[in-house]
């Protein structure tokens, strides 16, 4: 997998304005509801004499970390303090912000009501016109828990009831009352797809298609094949249309060429066919993963992550030579015929040496705050069975991974200088059971102190819920959700 670079995103994101996100007929802007988040100013800190897992597979013993400005400005051994201000964090552990790259905060939010559930448009097996930004609620409680269990940055995507659910988005974990005051500045859109038995269940008890694997597939063929013909329309048009003002120069010309009619859906698949938005596929068996990379190869685009892949140890090899990462649970297994064979050494097996991309990912309000304990399981499961993973190798399926697969590690995923400050302070080692993150930092600003809790929640909805804001309340609140359809 080429790494997507986000100093070069900004002209690719101004692209996809003009050929997907923005009226095709109209001039290159900004895509619609764009980032509105701006980091607050924040002060100078010097984290001194912390155990530092940069997110590069290096691990720093008694380091220092300098931010600066919102960035990461320095880590090493003996900084200099200068004007900033010094946190003592002899016998702690600092990493980057958690990254969760499968959630569902905001469109299935607690309280799990029917009100609440904005996650499946299911109507029909195709809706890529779906944003799942148009649905967050940024005052869901869960992004507070998050919070408190390091979750700096996370991908909110739609659910898995149809074979293309829409756009997923990225978003910063800071409070915020619209959702693009959360929106990751510069993140390309991913697009959600999924396999296997959900679709067929949602429509084969229908009885309308897909209702068997075989339908499935004929569904994501037709799709991108309707979206090669509408990119090749446009093209056409864009052509005519140049070479109408090309002629209109020299001898007037009464009518330009009218353009194809817009269609919101097909942008979509056609962004997913430039490059413009990444993939991510709800996929658990080994065999529809390689058929899923068989339609990438056929259609011409690339997957970026395949989610759950409880069987994508049997296709290790081939993930890590196609760079397509894997976010995987810990441990969740056989609750369909489709997890039946998954193995607790999955993450660990799916991180191979050479370009591997394991992925600790949650699908799950509860799961989402604790994520350090879920990685924690894979590595004893791979310990067992000869992969001893080391701390500083196994953070990075938690931070430099995830940004990969989101097209982010440009600007945050690992400690290093001019990166985005999103940095957790652990009471410990993160991978103990008994490690709290005690500080939690986004672009610098702390949005945790474990120390000093606010008198007040961060979410409006907890307001007379709890004064103490401690978000003990939402510690359990995951339970709300759990019948929440089709998921996962």
């Amino acid at each position: 997998m080429t790494k997507p670079i986000l100093p070069a995103l900004a002209a690719a994101l101004a692209l996809a304005g003009a050929a997907s996100a923005a009226p095709p007929e109209s001039p290159q802007g900004e895509a619609p509801y764009p980032s509105t988040y701006r980091p607050a100013a924040a002060p100078a800190v010097l984290i001194r004499n912390a155990t530092v897992l940069t997110g590069t597979g290096e691990r720093l013993d008694h380091a220092d970390l300098l931010l600066r400005d919102g960035k990461v400005a320095a880590v090493g051994r003996g900084l200099d303090a200068g004007d900033a201000t010094v946190v003592d964090a002899s016998g702690r552990w600092v990493t980057p912000g958690l990254i969760d790259a499968h959630s569902h905060l905001g469109v299935y939010p607690s309280p799990g009501m029917e009100a609440h559930s904005d996650g499946n448009e299911m109507v029909e097996p195709v809706t890529p016109h779906a944003w799942a930004e148009h649905a967050v609620w940024p005052q869901d409680p869960g992004f507070q828990a998050a919070r408190e269990g390091g979750i700096t940055t996370l991908q909110v995507l739609p659910g898995s009831g149809n074979l293309v659910g829409g756009r997923g988005v990225t978003l910063k974990n800071v409070p915020a009352t619209t959702a693009q005051g959360m929106k990751f500045p510069g993140a390309p859109h991913g697009i959600k797809m999924a396999c296997g038995e959900n679709p067929k269940r949602v429509y084969g008890s229908q009885r309308r298609a897909p209702m068997t694997r075989m339908g499935n597939m004929a569904g994501y063929r037709q799709a991108f094949a309707d979206a090669v013909d509408y990119r090749h329309q446009w093209a056409t048009w864009r052509k005519a249309r140049q070479a109408w003002e090309d002629k209109n120069k020299r001898e007037r010309e009464p009518e330009p060429p009218k353009p194809p009619r817009r269609d919101i859906g097909l942008e979509t698949l056609a962004g997913v066919l430039d490059g413009e938005i990444l993939v991510h596929i709800h996929c658990y068996r080994a065999d529809e993963m390689a058929q899923m990379i068989d339609l990438a190869d056929e259609f011409g685009f690339r997957i970026a992550a395949f989610h759950h892949g409880v069987e994508a140890y049997k296709l290790a090899d081939t993930l890590a030579e196609r760079g397509i990462c894997g976010a995987l649970w810990a441990d969740w297994w056989g609750f369909k015929m489709e997890a039946y064979d998954g193995i607790q050494e999955n993450l660990a097996l799916v991180d191979r040496p050479e370009n591997g991309c394991a992925i600790t990912h949650s699908d799950s309000s509860e799961g989402i705050q604790r994520l350090n304990q879920e990685t924690a399981k894979a590595m004893a499961r791979g310990r067992r069975a000869g992969l001893d993973i080391p701390p500083e190798r196994a953070i990075r399926w938690l931070t430099i991974n995830p940004a990969r697969s989101l097209g982010i590690d440009g600007a945050t995923g690992s400690l290093e200088p001019g990166k985005m400050a999103d940095v957790v302070v652990w009471s410990g080692n993160p991978f103990s059971v008994y490690a709290h993150a005690d500080l939690v930092y986004v672009d610098g600003v702390p949005v945790v102190d474990r120390a000093h809790p606010k008198a007040r929640p961060d979410s409006d909805f907890l307001l007379g819920q709890d004064g103490s804001g401690n978000g003990e309340w939402g510690m359990g609140m995951g339970q709300a959700t759990a019948g929440r359809e089709v998921t996962p």
